[in-house]
């Protein structure tokens, strides 16, 4: 199994709003991708200076259906919008 974990800070305009609309976009993504067996996403709400405002936890089948996830035009759709709002990006990708 591969544990898929990425945290996000997120640009202050309208954080609130991207914050439920990232966690919207990606929690969407469940059952859309191949090996993709679970999705979380959480919305920091201790607000510390170093906390990141969002966090992606997921797991995959295989190191292979995380690859197939990355290129997944479902996935791609998602990670525009995720870009669109964010101003820096922790990940961490183990197998277990």
């Amino acid at each position: 199994m591969i544990k898929h974990i990425v945290m996000w800070k997120l640009k202050d305009d309208n954080k609130a709003e991207n914050a439920a609309k990232v966690k919207e976009v990606l929690e969407g993504l469940m059952g859309k991708i191949d090996g993709l067996t679970l999705i979380e996403v959480g919305i920091d709400f201790s607000a510390t200076g170093v906390s990141g405002d969002i966090v992606l936890y997921s797991e995959f089948t295989s190191r292979a259906a995380l690859d197939a996830y990355q290129v997944h035009p479902a996935h791609q759709e998602a990670a525009a919008f995720v870009r669109s709002v964010v101003v820096d990006r922790l990940m961490v990708d183990y197998e277990v």
